[in-house]
């Protein structure tokens, strides 16, 4: 063996060596690696499903919120309000109510809201403890007015959406109730009002319809959807318009301090001629933010912005220039808006302001009582039926039924005064009987 040889045999057992205890690290490096990788993929999976988890819980915890607050809203509050002068509350919408109206011939009493439904109640059911109304549909829209035809077997709506008009016919079932209520949505009015439209009404006549829009714009309608005549009440917005129970005359109030009153005049043979101006109410100071009629349109009721209201003499020769004469002027508790009912013989007057209706003596003006938190909601509508004794208020989804106990009294005191004038002993014995029957 040569020294060369002797010396290369250490360096390649150092080398061989060295290669081995590398080759360990490596596969010891490689294991720690795989066992890392492994743990991480543990822990991802770990943390994946926690995420899950809380995710899920989070689901689940908003699904039991959605359930109490379907529920909470399946379970209202309970109606708790009673007064003296409440004859009933009627209860049927789930939606708030938007508009009301009695048929001519006093038998019911149509609601409209937000619920897309229109219900008819029995206005002889008002004393009952229960109530049932019949509902009719509105299609893909909700309405926001409803007047009664005058044969009262139709009515018509606002749209909110479609912002015109719709005619409902009302059948009848077996038993001679009202029932099969229907309507055809291709026969709706074409849309012609840009503002939205906040009051409509029908004549007694059955000859037109008004619809009157936020803005200034005022229309007539023939039955068939036919403008027949186009006005602007320049009050600069329109707060509230109506047709008067005797059919001749629509009126239109709003921001400026007066009343405006047309005349739709017809031929003889039933065919449209014009519509003219007939009258203006003017007294307030600001504007007019409801106004009524008494039932043969002889007097009207305003109440305006200046906190006030007033009775109006409408029975005048306007063609002769004659002006309608102020009667009396009350008091209101605020100029926040209200809505004014004028009863229909005249002699009572309701003013609704926020969630309380003030009542008053319409020949003195006198305050004769205060139905307070009526309503939850603010009172929207409020109005007289037909013969008086009752005095309906609409708020929220409710609308209650008082008795008119200022009427009653109104109509004593003119039978006892009477009584003190009777000459004769029949009318002396009739008046006395009439006292004793409204006593």
């Amino acid at each position: 063996m040569s020294a060369a040889d002797v010396e290369e045999q250490p360096t390649f057992s150092v080398i061989a060596a060295t290669a081995a205890v590398g080759a360990v690290v490596l596969l010891i490096t490689l294991i720690c690696s795989l066992r890392n990788k492994s743990e991480e993929e543990d822990k991802s999976e770990h943390d994946a499903n926690q995420k899950e988890s809380i995710a899920n819980g989070q689901k689940n915890a908003s699904k039991k919120k959605e359930k109490g607050l379907v529920k909470s809203k399946s379970q209202p509050t309970k109606d708790t309000f009673s007064h003296p002068w409440l004859a009933t509350s009627l209860k049927g919408h789930s939606e708030a109510i938007l508009g009301v109206d009695l048929s001519p011939n006093g038998k019911y009493l149509a609601s409209c809201a937000a619920d897309r439904g229109v219900l008819l109640w029995n206005v002889k059911e008002f004393d009952q403890k229960d109530h049932k109304s019949v509902r009719a549909n509105v299609e893909l829209d909700h309405a926001t007015q409803v007047k009664f035809s005058p044969d009262s077997r139709a009515f018509i709506i606002s749209l909110a959406n479609a912002n015109t008009i719709r005619i409902f016919k009302m059948g009848k079932k077996s038993d001679g109730s009202v029932g099969n209520i229907v309507a055809d949505s291709t026969m709706d009015f074409p849309k012609v009002h840009e503002a939205d439209i906040i009051s409509i009404g029908l004549a007694c006549t059955g000859k037109y319809i008004m619809t009157a829009a936020a803005d200034t714009s005022l229309n007539i309608w023939d039955l068939k959807g036919e403008i027949l005549a186009s006005l602007d009440t320049h009050q600069m917005q329109n707060y509230h318009a109506a047709v008067s129970p005797c059919g001749r005359f629509i009126a239109s109030s709003g921001f400026t301090p007066d009343v405006k009153v047309w005349e739709v005049e017809f031929s003889k043979t039933g065919e449209f001629k014009e519509v003219k101006r007939a009258f203006e109410l003017k007294g307030h100071s600001a504007g007019v933010y409801s106004f009524a009629f008494n039932n043969d349109s002889t007097r009207m009721a305003t109440v305006s912005k200046d906190g006030t209201w007033k009775l109006w003499n409408t029975n005048v020769e306007y063609k002769k220039n004659q002006d309608p004469k102020l009667v009396i002027t009350g008091k209101c508790p605020s100029n926040r808006p209200s809505r004014i009912a004028l009863s229909p013989d005249g002699r009572s007057v309701s003013v609704a302001t926020d969630h309380d209706i003030h009542m008053y003596m319409a020949t003195t003006a006198a305050a004769e009582g205060v139905l307070k938190d009526v309503h939850s909601s603010v009172i929207t509508d409020i109005a007289f039926d037909n013969t008086g004794h009752y005095l309906i208020s609409v708020g929220g989804r409710h609308m209650r039924v008082f008795h008119n106990v200022v009427g009653y009294r109104a109509t004593l005191d003119d039978l006892k005064e009477r009584l003190k004038g009777a000459k004769s002993e029949s009318l002396r014995d009739r008046l006395q009987e009439q006292i004793q029957t409204t006593e």
